[in-house]
């Protein structure tokens, strides 16, 4: 077995903070999140968009954007309005969700768009 990587994160390094599994890889590009979105929406889940300002990324409940998209099945409909809060709000982090209606969980989230790093 390898060893394993410690990443060195903490509270007073924003540059240094991860939020989700996806951040630990490298950045996604435009289709590597389509395919995501594709697998969000193949697995029948509920897509969703939320937003925070940076500062309070892992402190406070993320900001809904609009309603969940219920029924949703179009990827470029779920970029678009993920795109659509990123323009709105471009210093925000924005992060794309995927709602197993099932087990009544996340099955999937991502940050998609990061705001600018404030101390």
């Amino acid at each position: 077995m390898n060893e394993m990587q410690d990443y060195q994160s903490c509270l007073s390094d924003p540059n240094s903070r991860k939020f989700e599994t996806f951040s630990y890889l490298p950045e996604m590009n435009d289709d590597d999140l389509k395919k995501q979105v594709k697998y969000i929406v193949n697995k029948g889940w509920i897509a969703a968009v939320e937003h925070t300002e940076p500062k309070n990324a892992s402190e406070h409940y993320w900001y809904m954007w609009k309603l969940p998209m219920f029924g949703e099945s179009d990827v470029d409909k779920i970029l678009y309005e993920a795109g659509t809060c990123h323009k709105t709000y471009p210093n925000h982090h924005v992060r794309l969700i995927g709602y197993d209606n099932c087990k009544q969980s996340q099955g999937a989230t991502m940050m998609i768009y990061r705001g600018p790093v404030i101390n």
